[in-house]
C-alpha cells in the first residue's frame, strides 16, 4: 500500500496498518530550498521544489499544494502584505468601502491572481510524486473569507445585519465550491476547508451563520467525487460537536483540542479525524526527541482507524527539519515508537528568566495579546486589529504588547500569565478575552473599566 492509498483510507474512516502522516508544509517549503515565503508562494517551480524536498525528508503520506488562505481574497480585491517567513496577510477589506457590494467583487477563475501558479504546481506534483503522496487542496473557509472581505465589522453585522452576513458567507461558500472544482480537476485527492475564524464565534452563531454555507460547500465537493476535511487552527472546543456534525469527511484540529474528545465525537458521527501536534513548543522550539515522544503519545491516543497525524496548523517557516524527520521515523517504524515510549520526557522549562510587567506601576493600561503570530494567523491578526482600534478609542493611554509563542519569550509570557488558549487578550495581566474577538465597544469598555480601577486604587493609596 502506498502512502497515498493509506492516507485516503484514513480520511474515509477506515482501519490502517499505521496512522497516516500529513506534515502541513506551507511556507516552510521555502525554507527547505533557501527561499523566502514571498519568493516561494509566488512561483510554481519553487513550490514544487520545496514540496519534493519535504517528500524526501519527511516521508509523508500527503502534502498540501500550498498553505495560503489569502489566494481567494487576493483575487477578490484584498490587498496583501508580504513577508519573508510567513504567508501574506490581508490588509484591506473591499466590503468596508462605501457602495461596494458582492456583485462588484471579481469572480474566481483559473486565470486570476496566483491560481495559475498553484494549479501548475499541482499538475507538476501529480506527475512527479502524485502516485505515492496524496495532494491536499487547501481552500479558505467561508467564514474566514468573509472576514477577509468585510473585516472585523462582520462581528457587529452578525447582530445588526444577520441576513447580509448569511448572504456573504453563502457567497464565500460558492467561491469555495469553485476553488474545490479547480483543484479536483487538476488531480487534488482531498479538499481541506481551512476556517480558523470559526474559533472566534459561539456555537449558536456557528450553527446559524456557518453550518448551512459550509455544508453546501462539503456537498459540492462530494458531488464532484472529492473527499473533504474541515480544518480549524485555534481553540474550537466550544464548536467541536457542531463541526463533527457537518458534512465533512474529516475533522482536523490544533493542539488546543483534546484528542480523546475528538476521537469520541468523530466516532459517534462517522468522521475521520486529524491533528494535533504542537507547532511551537514541540515542532519549532523542541528537540527531535520531543517530537518523537509527542507523536507517539498522540498516535497511542488516536489509534489506527480514521486517523491522520498532522501539525495543528501551517508549519512555522523555521521548523527544524530533523524534528519532522523524527516524526516520520516513529510513524513508519514500530521499534522506534517503543523507544520513544520508553524514554523519559524532558523537564519543562521553568521560564524563570522571563519578566512580567509590573502593571501596578503604570497609570496607563497594558494590554498583552498572546498569539501564534498575527502576521500569519488570521484569528491573531483580527484580534490585534481589534485591540489597536479599541486603544485608539479609549479615554486612557494603552500600551499594547504582542507575545508570539513562536519565540521562547512568548511561550514564557503565555505560561506566566496563565494563558491556555490562542489568541488571548490580557488587560493588566488578567485574562480578559480568551480565543474570542470582542467587538470594539466591549473591548473599549473593559480597558476603560480597568483604567478607572487603577485611578481609584491610586487615590486610595495617597
Amino acid at each position: 500500500m502506498t502512502g497515498k492509498e493509506l492516507l485516503l483510507k484514513a480520511v474515509k474512516g477506515e482501519e490502517t496498518p499505521r496512522p497516516a502522516w500529513l506534515p502541513f508544509v506551507g511556507a516552510h517549503g521555502g525554507k527547505l530550498i533557501g527561499k523566502t515565503a514571498t519568493e516561494y508562494l509566488q512561483s510554481a517551480e519553487l513550490m514544487v521544489a520545496g514540496l519534493k524536498k519535504a517528500a524526501e525528508l519527511y516521508n509523508p503520506d500527503g502534502l498540501p499544494i500550498t498553505f495560503d488562505l489569502q489566494v481567494e481574497a487576493e483575487i477578490m480585491g484584498c490587498e496583501l502584505h508580504w513577508a519573508d517567513e510567513v504567508p501574506p496577510s490581508v490588509v484591506t477589506h473591499p466590503l468596508e468601502q462605501d457602495g461596494v457590494t458582492l456583485a462588484d467583487l471579481p469572480k474566481i477563475d483559473r486565470t486570476k491572481g496566483r491560481l495559475p501558479i498553484v494549479l501548475t504546481a499541482l499538475d507538476m506534483l501529480k506527475r512527479d510524486i502524485g502516485n505515492d503522496v496524496a495532494m491536499y487542496g487547501l481552500i479558505c473557509g467561508p467564514f474566514t473569507l468573509a472576514l477577509h472581505l468585510r473585516g472585523n465589522n462582520i462581528f457587529l453585522d452578525m447582530f445588526d445585519k444577520p441576513e447580509e452576513v448569511k448572504e456573504l458567507i453563502e457567497f464565500c461558500a460558492d467561491v469555495g465550491i469553485k476553488m474545490a472544482e479547480l483543484y479536483l480537476e487538476h488531480g487534488a485527492d482531498v479538499i481541506a476547508v481551512v476556517d480558523p475564524m470559526t474559533s472566534q464565534i459561539s456555537p449558536d452563531h456557528f450553527e446559524e451563520f456557518v453550518t448551512p454555507a459550509i455544508n453546501k460547500l462539503f456537498d459540492g465537493i462530494r458531488e464532484r467525487n472529492g473527499l473533504s476535511s474541515i480544518f480549524v487552527c485555534g481553540d474550537v472546543t466550544r464548536n467541536l460537536e457542531i463541526m463533527c456534525r457537518t458534512h465533512a469527511d474529516n475533522i482536523s484540529v490544533d493542539e488546543q483540542i483534546s484528542m480523546e474528545d475528538l476521537r469520541r465525537l468523530c466516532t459517534d458521527n462517522g468522521k475521520s479525524f486529524g491533528g494535533n501536534m504542537k507547532l511551537t513548543s514541540v515542532l519549532l522550539l523542541g528537540s527531535a526527541d520531543d517530537a518523537r515522544r509527542e507523536a507517539v503519545e498522540i498516535m497511542d491516543i488516536s489509534g489506527n482507524k480514521g486517523f491522520v497525524l498532522a501539525p495543528g496548523c501551517d508549519l512555522p517557516f523555521n521548523t527544524p527539519p530533523e524534528n519532522l524527520a523524527a516524526i516520520a521515523e516513529v510513524v513508519h517504524d514500530e521499534y522506534k515508537r517503543e523507544i520513544a515510549r520508553a524514554s523519559q520526557a524532558t523537564e519543562d522549562d521553568k521560564y524563570d528568566d522571563i519578566e512580567v510587567t509590573q502593571y501596578h506601576k503604570y497609570k496607563e493600561v497594558v494590554v498583552d495579546v498572546i498569539t501564534l503570530d498575527s502576521t500569519s494567523c488570521a484569528p491573531c491578526q483580527y484580534m490585534m486589529e481589534a485591540v489597536e482600534c479599541a486603544a485608539a478609542e479609549a479615554f486612557v493611554k494603552v500600551y499594547i504588547n504582542e507575545h508570539k509563542i513562536k519565540a521562547r519569550a512568548g511561550l514564557g509570557m503565555m505560561k506566566k500569565l496563565g494563558v491556555r488558549n490562542l489568541p488571548t487578550i490580557c488587560i493588566d495581566g488578567e485574562i480578559a478575552f480568551a480565543s474570542i474577538i470582542p467587538d470594539i465597544k466591549t473591548l473599549v469598555k473593559a480597558i476603560e473599566a480597568r483604567a478607572i480601577q487603577k485611578n481609584i486604587a491610586a487615590l486610595a493609596s495617597q
